[in-house]
Formats: structure tokens, C-alpha cells, sequence
């Protein structure tokens, strides 16, 4: 099947959008399923990024059903590392800052090894990389850093996030010099 024919298909299934509003407890409840207790964005948190930065969750919304089945989300900063704060105070957030710290790619398991991800990740990089921003940082487990190299992201090794008492290596990708 050529790019252009899967391309087709992933939106005709899904409905790619920023979060509404009324979709909390969902973003919420998929966070739950995706990340462990220790990791895991509670809902007070899931909350707060969505009421301050909403314009930075791209959701996929299964068309037949309705529902929400993967999401990406990040709040905007001048600073240059992601560094645990992100993941628990959204007054972090500036609206206008160059680079964006991603907080969670999530993709419910069903759902997951059929590109979603890498949709999710594409649509957002484009999004955030038209509206000038310089770069986007995110944080990975070992297991993950190989996906993210195949989305573009340079590994810079361990960085300063020890989220959910883990070691987390720091990954980036330039959109804009």
C-alpha cells in the first residue's frame, strides 16, 4: 500500500483536533491505561495543562466510536530542558515560548502499531514548526528511544527528569533556527 493510500486511511478512521473542554476525563482515564501509577499524569494535572494549554493536545478520535484513542501534549517555555516542574505545574506554560516540552505521547494499546504514533507526532511537529517554534524536547525510557530517533528526535542521553523516580533520557528535534 503506497504512503499516499495509508495516509488516506488513517483520515478516514480518525479524527485528528485539540482537545475539547469536556474530553478531560478521557485524556485522564487513557493516561491511567498508557503510564504507570508512578508515571502517570493524574487528573488534577491533566486538568490544569488542558485549561491552560489546549491548543497543545492534538487528540485522534476514532471516528465510528466517538472516543479519543491517542493523544500528544506539551505546555510551551523559553527554557531549553524538560525538567520535572513541566510535569506538575502548568503556570509553567508560556504561551509564546520558542520551544515545547512534550509530557506524553499516549496511544491506547489497541490502537497502537498502526502509525497512530507516528501520525499524532508528525500532524504536531508540523503544527508547532508553522507557528515558528524553535524546538520541541521530550523525555523517553530506553525502550522508546529508538521510536523517537525514526521520528526524528537526537538522543542527548540522561537528562535532569527523574519523573516517576526513573531515569529518563532527553530528546529533540530543531523545527525552526
Amino acid at each position: 500500500m503506497s504512503k499516499e493510500n495509508t495516509d488516506k486511511k488513517m483520515f478516514e478512521r480518525y479524527e485528528f483536533r485539540n482537545i475539547h473542554m469536556e474530553e478531560i476525563s478521557q485524556a485522564a482515564e487513557i493516561e491511567k491505561i498508557c503510564f504507570p501509577p508512578n508515571e502517570a499524569c493524574t487528573y488534577k494535572h491533566m486538568e490544569e495543562r488542558i485549561k491552560k494549554a489546549r491548543e497543545l493536545f492534538l487528540v485522534a478520535v476514532d471516528r465510528d466510536t466517538g472516543k479519543i484513542v491517542g493523544f500528544l501534549n506539551g505546555l510551551a517555555t523559553n527554557r531549553e530542558h524538560l525538567t520535572d516542574d513541566f510535569f506538575e505545574d502548568a503556570d509553567v506554560h508560556e504561551a509564546d515560548g520558542r520551544n515545547i516540552m512534550l509530557l506524553g505521547l499516549d496511544v491506547l494499546p489497541e490502537y497502537r502499531c498502526q502509525g497512530l504514533a507516528r501520525e499524532l507526532m508528525r500532524q504536531y511537529l508540523e503544527r508547532e514548526k508553522q507557528k515558528g517554534r524553535k524546538r520541541v524536547v521530550l523525555t523517553c525510557l530506553p525502550d522508546k528511544v529508538r521510536m523517537y530517533e525514526k521520528f526524528g528526535f537526537e538522543d542527548h542521553g540522561i537528562g535532569e527528569s527523574v519523573w516517576g523516580g526513573e531515569a529518563w533520557y532527553e530528546m529533540s528535534i530543531i523545527l525552526n533556527e
